[in-house]
């Protein structure tokens, strides 16, 4: 395919609520532009863009994928996003290389949760758009009808810009209202004229000289218009609506017609690209294979890139040797000798570059604004199902969190835990299923731990003797603590020994036994905080004291003063913040009501939603990701951090205590 210059490049990123039919449409286009040879299906697994295993199985896009095709002398690239929320990492990807949108709704459907996310990234990020009203062949579907839905929902700059020739099985053809066709069938007269005068009305609207001269002549030809709806489509004023059936190739050709003649180019795109300027790319995805390495996807936005070429990473400071170029199609690539700017390609085994990166010349170093991608809100403990599985997690995992910036994996020190961190549920299980693909690792996932702390709820006095005499050099350390409340995460020690009844050599040794104590945890396993050890008396043998026998001694004695003291659970208390439509409110604050939360204010904004900031206790708010996207349909999104520790309720902490000393034993 090619070689395009920049001007004939379209780089268009599909968005959609999943099961709209973003992927049936795209595999249309490839179709109807001769790239494929033969349409595949969504629920066979067979079209050219779900071509992974897991997007198989769930008849859904799981991840983004680059399909390049040919149309009218031009080259259109679709980036294929995925439409669950769960892998909005794709998403985010795709609209940040890409120079305009087609936003894909189902009729019948109208605007779902995922059509109404996706228009407010795309207006974040300022793309210009058009609407493409897909299944028009399916029963009880109204083309005009889902416009004025579009309108009522998403802005009165929706207009339609085709009407559809026939209706639910009988729908066969659409006609552009722009240009006029020579004949349009009777079926479809009526509703082409009414799209007719309200898209005259709506160019008119935007230019003082077209509108004089529709208030005098009452109408408008389509060279007159087609500039000024060019340019209000740039600008976002305008988002054209057009018809289509994907699954039976009703419409596509004309989609991929719009695209060209109303959504920009890379020249002249909010992000324009630089034809002549010095080398400079951006990576905007990377892929992690067993077998050919790893990928790594970018965009040119100045100069060309070359294949067999050495380029510079200014974020790493390295250079990089880029091997051969090539551009995907899906799951297969076409060689190419190079990018001009606007082009997206693929290069295979940089050793530094990861995903934000800019490639670029020492001379140049030029940077790119990176991607910014969403902080995980769901996490799950992750462990290996064999022994054979714990050496090869950690780099699989680590492997596939570059791969997808979404995904975070850690471990936790105070529990023990390696944490896997994605956008939810189903999200995490495709990361398991790519980790059992990809690197032959097995992995079971579960809830994590809460990460408790012990403290001391009042002020105690214990006094310990260590004494063992079995024959020759014996064991002996006497000691008297006093243990109380302390302001101070790490814990502190302190002594008050007086007359050298502890020598001063062993003082250290009777701490380093107090913070083992503490480490360990004494009532339920978990480390000790906000407390306070001081050495006040205590005695020595000559001949049988040592450094050991006093540490020994210091740790039994903590953990006598935690048992007859006044132990105390404590549980991390998160700051929750959830961003919600107003109509949702009421029923969030009851949720977080019955989960010990304490709401600590509600903030209008100005879209019509509200913030809600709660302290809520974590064990309470662990799947709160899939709580919430059940009570607001998905409308509502929030943030969670550690914000500091209660005392665990009396009734909650017996039953912490006995799942400790259960898995202790077991």
């Amino acid at each position: 395919m090619g070689p395009f210059s920049t001007d004939k490049l379209r780089n268009i990123v599909l968005l959609s609520h999943s099961g709209a039919g973003k992927t049936s449409l795209a595999e249309a286009m490839l179709f109807t532009s001769g790239s494929i040879t033969r349409m595949g299906k969504t629920e066979d697994g067979t079209t050219t863009g779900d071509y992974e295993p897991e997007a198989v199985k769930r008849t859904s896009s799981t991840q983004l994928s680059i399909l390049p095709c040919a149309w009218n002398d031009h080259k259109v690239t679709l980036l294929d996003s995925p439409g669950y929320f769960d892998f909005i990492g794709d998403a985010l990807s795709s609209l940040r290389v890409a120079d305009a949108a087609v936003l894909v709704v189902a009729a019948g459907a109208g605007v779902e949760v995922g059509t109404e996310q996706m228009w407010r990234e795309l207006r974040r990020h300022g793309l210009p758009c058009i609407i493409v009203v897909n299944k028009l062949d399916r029963e009880n579907t109204d083309f005009m009808a889902t416009v004025e839905d579009l309108r009522n929902n998403l802005g009165r700059e929706c207009f339609a810009f085709q009407v559809p020739v026939g209706q639910d099985h009988n729908f066969n053809a659409v006609v552009n209202v722009i240009p006029a066709p020579s004949d349009v069938p009777a079926e479809a007269q009526d509703a082409y004229e009414q799209a007719r005068e309200a898209l005259v009305e709506s160019i008119a609207e935007t230019d003082d000289d077209l509108a004089t001269k529709w208030l005098e002549e009452g109408t408008l030809s389509d060279e007159e218009m087609l500039e000024p709806l060019r340019r209000a489509v740039a600008n976002g004023t305008a988002v054209p609506v057009l018809a289509a059936s994907a699954t039976h190739n009703v419409g596509a050709g004309e989609v991929l017609d719009a695209i060209i003649a109303l959504e920009p180019s890379p020249l002249e795109a909010q992000n324009p690209v630089e034809a002549d300027g010095p080398l400079a790319a951006l990576a905007f995805k990377t892929s992690a294979d067993p077998y050919v390495g790893k990928l790594t996807y970018l965009k040119v936005y100045s100069g060309t890139l070359n294949s067999n070429s050495e380029v510079y990473n200014p974020g790493k400071e390295r250079s990089e040797r880029l091997g051969q170029i090539f551009v995907p199609m899906g799951k297969n690539q076409e060689q190419v000798p190079s990018l001009v700017a606007g082009e997206i390609g693929a290069v295979g085994r940089l050793a530094e570059t990861t995903t934000g990166d800019t490639l670029t010349t020492r001379d140049a170093a030029v940077r790119i604004v990176g991607i910014e991608f969403p902080a995980p809100i769901y996490t799950m403990a992750v462990y290996p199902k064999t022994k054979g599985d714990t050496d090869k997690m950690g780099s699989a995992l680590q492997r596939l969190s570059e791969e997808d910036p979404s995904v975070h994996f850690v471990r936790d020190q105070s529990t023990s835990e390696s944490l896997l961190s994605g956008m939810g549920d189903a999200h995490l299980d495709v990361v398991i299923q790519r980790a059992q693909r990809k690197f032959g690792v097995n992995l079971l996932l579960q809830t994590p731990k809460v990460p408790y702390r012990e403290t001391i709820g009042g002020t105690t006095r214990v006094e310990h003797r260590h004494k063992q005499q079995s024959g020759g050099h014996g064991h002996f350390a006497h000691i008297l603590l006093r243990v109380e409340p302390a302001q101070n995460p790490e814990g502190e020690f302190a002594t008050e020994v007086v007359g050298g009844s502890v020598p001063r050599e062993f003082i250290p040794a009777v701490e380093k036994g107090v913070r083992r104590a503490w480490a360990e945890g004494i009532v339920a396993g978990f480390p000790v905080v906000d407390t306070k050890a001081v050495l006040y008396d205590g005695s020595y043998h000559p001949v049988d004291s040592a450094s050991m026998d006093f540490e020994t001694c210091g740790y039994f004695a903590m953990k006598k003063a935690f048992a007859e003291g006044s132990p105390v659970l404590l549980e991390p208390i998160m700051l929750l913040r959830v961003n919600t439509p107003d109509a949702y409110t009421g029923e969030i604050i009851g949720d977080l009501n019955s989960k010990r939360g304490r709401i600590l204010g509600m903030i209008p904004q100005e879209d019509g939603h509200t913030v809600v900031e709660a302290n809520v206790p974590l064990p309470e708010v662990q799947r709160y990701a899939l709580d919430l996207r059940s009570l607001t349909q998905g409308r509502a999104t929030f943030t969670m951090e550690v914000d500091h520790y209660d005392p665990l309720p009396g009734n909650l902490t017996q039953k912490v205590v006995e799942q400790y000393k259960t898995g202790a034993s077991a």
